[in-house]
């Protein structure tokens, strides 16, 4: 997941929500895009703690905290392509490997990152649709991540309507996969 929003990063065509406010809030204050990930990651998990009166499962902090680290590694590897044709490229690319990164993280069920655990919280403290609610957050966040200068673009358009989908896909293909691999597990290795 952290290749492909360092992909979508290093395009320069338009990031994802998320990640023009993390951009946005690097050219303002300082500090590595990833570490904006990682603070922002800590602050939601304090608000869905607060919300849920729940603590995170571990996968919630790991993802937190890999995620954000391997940004920052993979940006000082990547570099901007110079034509358009491969920054088109490096951007489609970018959004399905983030998309599949997305669904192999939440396949094993260890936890929802902090986005996606504010949202489960929100949707369910409030009644409201995960949808109604995650276009809310995302609307909020691209808003002020613009105001502070992120960088919206046409790979901020493209993300918001192919990663759903990407991400239904990969999360199928990865629930599947993971489920026939306990199951198999579980035939083979029980000990009873």
């Amino acid at each position: 997941m952290s290749f492909g929003i360092a992909l979508m990063i290093t395009a320069e065509l338009g990031s994802a929500p998320w990640d023009v406010l993390h951009i946005g809030l690097t050219n303002h204050f300082g500090l590595t895009i990833g570490t904006w990930t990682v603070i922002m990651g800590s602050l939601l998990l304090l608000l869905s703690t607060f919300i849920s009166k729940e603590w995170p499962k571990l996968g919630a902090y790991l993802n937190m905290i890999f995620v954000g680290m391997f940004v920052d590694i993979f940006l000082i590897l990547l570099q901007t392509p110079p034509s358009l044709m491969a920054k088109g490229f490096m951007l489609i690319l970018g959004i399905i490997i983030m998309g599949f990164g997305i669904g192999v993280y939440i396949s094993p069920r260890c936890g929802a990152g902090p986005r996606d655990s504010v949202m489960l919280a929100i949707s369910h403290k409030t009644g409201a649709s995960v949808a109604k609610v995650r276009i809310f957050m995302e609307i909020l966040v691209l808003a002020l991540g613009w105001t502070l200068g992120g960088p919206v673009f046409i790979g901020t358009i493209l993300f918001s309507l192919l990663i759903g989908h990407i991400t239904g896909i990969s999360l199928n293909f990865c629930q599947h996969w993971i489920d026939r691999r306990m199951e198999r597990g579980m035939n083979v290795e029980n000990i009873n």
